[in-house]
């Protein structure tokens, strides 16, 4: 179990500006049922025991990454939490947000991914799918500045040698406010990042689960809460 790191004084001010998103218990984005308002390939994903359920492998490899997209809805500013669990020995999912649906046709999906994985290195990464790839590696602390230049300011020490346990429950906990994002795992704080890069970044966009092509894997989410807050200057996802 990871011990919540001590928050330094500018992250003490960016939970202060998000307290509201706490008022209200947000809303469910899954019923606990069916796919209602979800929409992704068959083949990979349904629902099992309560669980939106990815699963691949077998008869039925996945050879191109693959997305269930929440249905005709963009976010900007937001706080979302969602439980997930890994039941193989391998695998690679993640959640996307302020994304951009590439192909609808494929269930293709680009943009931010709070990234995790049945493995030693990208738990807690964030990875721009299909773009500029892993933004900031897991306990860093980062400014992109307009012209795509990155500088790490600072390190989040208690998230060094995370690796997620097979069938364990985590819950991942995604902040955005505007250029700032942040991801948290378990209450850790695995990344944190201000991402003001002209070109490249994004204020809003879809939210997608990932199914990861390549080895058999089974993933599982439930619990997916989303807060919304108004979002000030918004731009549209690239």
């Amino acid at each position: 179990m990871f011990k919540r790191p001590l928050m330094m004084a500018a992250s003490a001010l960016v939970l202060v500006a998000f307290g509201a998103l706490a008022a209200d218990d947000g809303e469910k984005l899954f019923n606990g049922k069916d796919l209602a308002g979800w929409e992704g390939n068959p083949a990979f994903w349904k629902v099992e025991d309560g669980t939106l359920t990815g699963e691949s492998g077998g008869a039925n490899p996945c050879n191109k990454t693959t997305f269930l997209i929440l249905k005709d809805r963009q976010v900007g500013d937001f706080e979302l939490t969602a439980r997930f669990r890994f039941l193989s020995d391998q695998g690679n999912s993640g959640i996307q947000y302020r994304s951009t649906v590439a192909d609808a046709k494929a269930f293709d999906v680009k943009g931010y991914q709070a990234d995790f994985e049945a493995g030693p290195t990208y738990t807690g990464i964030l990875y721009e799918q299909g773009g500029r790839g892993i933004l900031v590696n897991r306990g860093d602390k980062m400014e992109i500045a307009a012209d795509g230049t990155r500088k790490v300011t600072g390190h989040f020490e208690n998230v060094k040698g995370l690796k997620l346990e097979k069938g364990r429950w985590y819950t991942q906990r995604i902040i955005a406010k505007g250029s700032h994002l942040i991801q948290e795992i378990d209450g850790v704080r695995t990344m944190e990042v201000v991402d003001n890069d002209a070109k490249r970044s994004a204020s809003r966009g879809c939210l997608a689960l990932q199914l990861h092509a390549g080895p058999a894997m089974k993933v599982q989410f439930k619990d997916i809460v989303l807060k919304e807050t108004p979002a000030e200057g918004a731009k549209p996802a690239k």
